[in-house]
């Protein structure tokens, strides 16, 4: 069986578990400190929050920049539910912008129709959540223009782009946002497990974050409201939730994030090769701007409409032969429980066709050679 992604651990990775495993901490220990600097100083942020997940990251992240009751968070449907619901646990509404058929992020020029239109109904986002859809940035040059003119807030939903960059900057580094959101699932670049991580380049979202990830206490005299009792002393300060990463999650991931560069740098290798091999049969290989340095998190490939096969067929005859391909995504504003709260198909047709004839080929640091030519042989001999 070929999975579609798969993390790489090797003994380096299972030796700095185990050392903090054997030692005083835990969790809430020395080592999720150092592994926020050492991601915050990859990233070139200010700040980074450590937490148990993306989807905790998300949360949080909204609640730091005040969404709540009467709010509208604006994101892409295509992408995981994770990147609407987290405005919804926060109690705003959730509406989407379509994505650009070229790059499967967020359409630019859509978003400013849709700013235009908002503006006149008095309907404006409070914050805005661009996807980096399968390791490629948004153009977040553009998007944070638009929240100049527009005045919202920009939280990047990088979870498939730890490692990559726009303009010759790494994503992470909020030039163009107030937060960016990573997360370390096993499929993703590097792993921690489970685990996520925000970075800001601002000192009060950066402590709310903090607060908020731990039931919303501070240890922080400087920052409590009751005069302190002593050194034992905490307050509660506001409602938070417990959304703490541990200290053996964070040395996988410090042991993970030594050797970054050369997973994107293999991941590369396998896009370019895929493309290279790909290009002539009737299928739409991923587009790369030219401002960007993918990840590589996912290689999606397109159904071209002169193809003799559709998605399901093609879909069903890689897995028939042990190639464990993935769709990614169904658009968010599709699922069951988006409908029930008004959406309809039909409403961001980009995001549909490209669901609809997408598959998400195997990628990871590890796919043999071998592999990667079953994959292209099935796919080239099915549907010629």
């Amino acid at each position: 069986m070929i999975p579609y992604g798969k993390q790489d651990i090797i003994n380096s990775d299972i030796n700095a578990v185990v050392n903090v495993l054997k030692s005083e901490y835990l969790t809430q220990g020395p080592v999720i400190e150092k592994f926020e600097e050492k991601l915050s100083s990859y990233c070139g942020s200010n700040f980074a929050i450590a937490v148990n997940s993306a989807t905790s990251a998300l949360h949080i992240s909204c609640l730091a920049l005040g969404v709540g009751k009467g709010d509208i968070v604006w994101t892409s449907p295509n992408s995981f539910v994770a990147s609407g619901n987290c405005a919804l646990y926060c109690g705003a509404e959730v509406d989407f912008v379509d994505i650009s058929l070229k790059t499967y992020n967020i359409s630019i020029s859509k978003l400013k129709e849709k700013l235009e239109k908002a503006k006149k109904i008095n309907k404006l986002p409070k914050v805005v959540i661009p996807v980096h859809y399968a390791g490629q940035s948004c153009d977040m040059k553009e998007i944070y223009q638009l929240s100049i003119n527009y005045g919202f807030r920009i939280i990047e939903d990088a979870s498939h782009a730890i490692g990559s960059s726009y303009r010759n900057q790494k994503v992470g580094s909020c030039k163009y946002s107030d937060i960016t959101v990573f997360s370390f699932h096993p499929v993703k670049i590097i792993t921690t497990g489970e685990g996520g991580l925000a970075t800001t380049n601002n000192q009060d979202l950066a402590r709310q974050l903090k607060v908020l990830r731990t039931h919303g206490i501070t240890r922080d005299h400087l920052a409590m409201h009751d005069k302190p009792e002593g050194d034992w002393f905490y307050e509660q300060s506001t409602l938070g939730f417990n959304y703490r990463m541990t200290d053996f999650q964070a040395a996988l991931g410090i042991s993970q994030l030594e050797r970054i560069d050369s997973f994107v740098k293999k991941r590369q290798a396998l896009r370019d090769w895929y493309t290279s091999k790909l290009s002539k049969l009737p299928i739409i290989c991923p587009y790369q701007s030219e401002n960007c340095y993918s990840a590589v998190h996912l290689y999606p490939i397109l159904i071209s409409k002169s193809c003799k096969k559709n998605r399901k067929e093609l879909f069903d005859e890689l897995r028939k032969k042990g190639i464990l391909v993935n769709v990614h995504y169904r658009p968010i504003h599709t699922q069951f429980f988006y409908k029930k709260l008004g959406f309809s198909e039909g409403q961001f047709p980009n995001s549909e066709y490209f669901y609809q004839n997408e598959i998400s080929l195997p990628i990871f640091p590890k796919l043999e050679k071998l592999q990667q030519k079953k994959v292209v042989d099935t796919i080239r001999d099915y549907i010629s």
